[in-house]
């Protein structure tokens, strides 16, 4: 059985870009083969109840406060040094999403999704000025005309719609899910950044 892991992905989520680079070297070293599985990250909160931690926990003394030294940490070991909260965040991702599915139809989607990353998390590009999009995408190696005319099909609309209610339904409530197939058509199913360990030894097994 060939080596894979699937990573529930969002670009509006710190944690989708936190994770990508260790996950990629933990791929890297195991052999296995990355697979990204566009969602929207607003749409997973709505089916399931759940909330960005910032608001969810808001109420609990001392709990976010801990995550961000938790995050701070993970930054820390991963020479991660580079990252910045977006001063948009939260953004509305749904088109960059729409154009990630396109992506990923044409076995592309693991490019589109790094070559977008640091721009956005990193950069702090304007998610909502065309022109600077636009910049990015093509520095990707992407055509950001055709892209964005692809992302407006109803066909695009419903697949991101599908493929959000599919990763629900196996299990995912938020980002970064990660999934590992067992064999037998089975999964194990990780959550959180702080799981790449679990993640490894999934692989290796």
């Amino acid at each position: 059985m060939a080596k894979s892991v699937e990573l529930v992905f969002d670009f509006v989520s710190p944690n989708a870009y936190l994770v990508w680079w260790p996950l990629r070297e933990l791929c890297a070293r195991r052999g296995a083969e990355l697979v990204v599985t566009p969602v929207f990250l607003a749409g997973m909160h709505r089916i399931t109840g759940n909330a960005p931690p910032m608001i969810r926990d808001k109420e609990v003394r001392g709990k976010n406060e801990y995550a961000q030294l938790e995050m701070e940490r993970f930054i820390a070991r991963h020479g991660l040094a580079k990252y910045r909260l977006h001063p948009q965040f939260p953004f509305n991702s749904i088109t960059l999403q729409r154009m990630l599915v396109a992506a990923c139809e044409d076995g592309r989607g693991v490019d589109f999704a790094e070559g977008l990353l640091r721009p956005i998390w990193e950069e702090g590009i304007d998610i909502a000025d065309p022109q600077a999009l636009g910049a990015a995408i093509g520095a990707a190696g992407f055509d950001p005309e055709a892209l964005f005319a692809r992302a407006q099909a109803d066909a695009i609309k419903q697949r991101l719609a599908d493929t959000t209610d599919a990763v629900v339904e196996r299990g995912a409530f938020g980002i970064p899910t990660l999934f590992v197939p067992a064999g037998g058509g089975r999964e194990s199913m990780f959550f959180g950044k702080e799981r790449l360990g679990q993640v490894e030894e999934a692989l290796v097994a």
